[in-house]
């Protein structure tokens, strides 16, 4: 099975369903010739042209509206937002229209339309490093995925490009580089299934995005040790399939959510009320939650560094839980 990057498994998918459904096209700043803020649409444009892979002015709210106004005359458009921090300026289009417009008009309006955003830190400062997924999470209407694989990343891609409601799909930028295997061919990652990435029978980690990664390395590590963590990949945020999460608490008997938003009001929070209120009979344990500190992400490399959550910081946590 061929190996690639996160960034290639994105590109891939966005290829194939360009060349499948001539209705999608590619919006956003420096889509074209540059290939977006992080490369992603590199050669895309060479290959399908400037009427499906169309450069547009420094505007979120404008991307944002003209590709609602596109995906109600019944073409499929992929919104790039540079950042996930400027889709706040967005907000406007994506809650108050393209989430309600379907509800608003008795479902006679459908609103194929994918807003893809990258979200992440790398010395970026406090203002374009931030994790939003709760903003969106939060609201009925909207479904909201965030992969943490290749595999993943390009079969959710190609399965929002082919839902009927709209999308918010979230690429951490520090993921782009991850290698795994992804097939050959047509496939799709159902939006809404949760899935179990490492069968443990000590700790289960809820978990998504980044932090998917950094948990499995701290598997990997507390394995070494003679503890057996069992790991569930949310991939979609809304809507939230709890019953992996359910069955692993019901086997190991105790929970701990690891994420990169800050840890309180988020989704964290709201997994680990979900535990608490479907599982609470399975818990040897109170659940655990793990997420960065709540400040403003620092610019300074080293403070950056502590404010985040990192694989060590997981393997300190499950032997916490653990005691």
């Amino acid at each position: 099975m061929p190996v690639m990057t996160i960034r290639e498994a994105i590109r891939q998918a966005l290829r194939e369903e360009m060349q499948r459904d001539r209705r999608v096209f590619i919006m956003g700043e420096d889509v074209g010739a540059y290939g977006g803020t992080y490369a992603v649409t590199r050669g895309l444009y060479e290959e399908f042209g400037e009427e499906r892979v169309r450069d547009t002015p420094i505007a979120e709210s404008a991307i944002v509206g003209v590709a609602l106004g596109a995906a109600l005359g019944g073409l499929r458009p992929v919104a790039e937002i540079m950042t996930i921090n400027f889709i706040l300026l967005a907000l406007d289009q994506i809650v108050n229209h393209a989430a309600k417009m379907s509800h608003m008009f008795g479902g006679q309006f459908k609103v194929p339309l994918v807003i893809r955003v990258p979200a992440g830190w790398g010395q970026l400062a406090a203002t374009h490093s931030q994790t939003f997924e709760v903003y969106f999470a939060y609201v009925p209407g909207l479904k909201v995925v965030y992969p943490g694989t290749p595999y993943d990343a390009k079969g959710m891609l190609k399965a929002a490009l082919r839902d009927e409601d709209p999308v918010i799909y979230i690429e951490h930028t520090a993921l782009y580089p991850v290698r795994g295997e992804v097939p050959d061919g047509d496939y799709v990652v159902p939006i809404g299934k949760s899935e179990i990435k490492r069968l443990g029978r000590d700790c289960t980690i809820v978990t998504y995005g980044r932090m998917l990664q950094a948990s499995l390395q701290a598997a990997e590590q507390l394995a070494r040790e003679g503890i057996e963590v069992e790991v569930v990949d949310l991939r979609t945020l809304r809507p939230l399939d709890m019953e992996p999460v359910y069955e692993s608490v019901a086997k190991t008997h105790r929970a701990l959510v690891v994420t990169e938003e800050w840890r309180s009001f988020g989704v964290g929070a709201e997994v680990a009320a979900r535990i608490q209120e479907h599982a609470f009979d399975e818990l040897d344990a109170p659940v655990m939650r793990l997420g960065s500190r709540e400040v403003p992400l620092p610019y300074n490399k080293h403070h950056e560094r502590a404010v985040l959550p990192w694989p060590e910081d997981v393997v300190k946590a499950v032997k916490l839980l653990l005691r």
